[in-house]
């Protein structure tokens, strides 16, 4: 064997057995050192192409970004985060501090006793939307929601609560269009203390935005289709029996992060009821 076969001198003799710098997205918390100063300390934050490192004893300095650093006693090359990180970044700072309806989170308090108040849902999947998005600010102001199975039992309810100032009762329907059955039945409830809304979609699954689930758009499903069997075939969802339709709105559900996520409609009607059934009691605060 030639030991001197190869030219010691030939391009790229500098770097030859050198470690190569794996590039790697920032993140938060990343602990990192910068050999040449020999700085060790966790990222905090990043903008205009410098990343800040914060060590132990909280002191803090700025470095740029490249193929500067050392994690994990290897080299990386340090790239800005990819853009769905930063969503995801974005979305985790939002979440704590607000809530998923959009209202800002305040101090931590004790379990307050609930108002004599009342919100009804119609359906229970509505229900189940309603807490997910709004609970946390209905257990802020003290109100219970109650389900409703279907919109016949409504005069029985409104009879039996007796609303009056104090104790108002909101309520919120399926599918509520001038000139229906429904449309007449809160004819017949609706009063001072009484406040009947609704929204117009055929079933409240509609009422996510299609692009959380995969949809340009919700579709049109024929009258001789039952609406969830429609909606699941366009999601390609089975829907053999009423287990296979929970779960396929547990999936849908499970897309919903807060309110953006939701039509616009939706939330007019529901911030409305919350309004309503607190508005004596904050009359009375004040």
């Amino acid at each position: 064997m030639n030991r001197y076969s190869s030219d010691v001198l030939a391009k790229g003799w500098q770097r030859a057995n050198r470690p190569t710098a794996t590039p790697i997205p920032v993140e938060k918390d990343m602990v990192l050192e910068e050999p040449t100063s020999g700085f060790v300390g966790a990222v905090v934050a990043w903008e205009n192409g410098v990343v800040v490192l914060e060590d132990r004893r909280g002191k803090r300095r700025s470095f740029p970004f490249g193929p500067n650093f050392w994690l994990d006693g290897k080299p990386v090359d340090l790239k800005p985060p990819t853009r769905a990180a930063s969503e995801r970044d974005r979305a985790q700072a939002y979440a704590r501090t607000h809530t998923a309806s959009g209202s800002r989170v305040g101090p931590a308090e004790s379990a307050k006793v609930a108002l004599p108040s009342r919100i009804y849902v119609e359906g229970r999947h509505d229900a189940e939307l309603i807490e997910k998005v709004w609970g946390a600010d209905l257990r802020h102001v003290g109100v219970v929601v109650e389900y409703l199975g279907g919109i016949d039992d409504l005069p029985a309810i409104v009879a039996a609560f007796a609303p009056t100032r104090g104790r108002r009762l909101g309520v919120l329907v399926d599918h509520l269009v001038p000139g229906s059955k429904e449309s007449r039945i809160v004819e017949r409830v609706s009063g001072e203390h009484v406040f009947v809304t609704g929204h117009e979609f055929v079933d409240i699954w509609a009422a996510v935005k299609p692009e959380r689930v995969g949809l340009r758009r919700w579709p049109d499903v024929p009258r001789t289709l039952e609406y969830k069997h429609g909606i699941c075939d366009a999601l390609g969802l089975p829907h053999a029996n009423q287990q296979d339709i929970a779960q396929a709105w547990q999936a849908i559900l499970r897309q919903v992060r807060g309110w953006q996520d939701l039509d616009p409609t939706l939330l007019t009607e529901v911030e409305k009821l919350i309004d309503f059934v607190t508005a004596d009691h904050i009359d009375e605060d004040s």
